[in-house]
């Protein structure tokens, strides 16, 4: 799976969990999800870069 592709997944999912931390007040999950948000966007704009310099 691509940078970008995992990027998207990574964001998704901590959206995910963010979402649950909110409902369940479980801020140690709320945290992990936004951890893991910022994960998918830095995969993300790695897979950009990486996609710049191919060309």
């Amino acid at each position: 799976m691509g940078d970008k592709t995992q990027g998207k997944v990574d964001q998704a999912s901590g959206k995910i969990k963010e979402s649950l931390g909110k409902a369940g007040d479980d801020e140690s999950l709320e945290k992990e999800g936004r951890r893991e948000q910022s994960k998918g966007d830095l995969r993300e704009a790695a897979g950009k870069v990486k996609d710049a310099a191919k060309r």
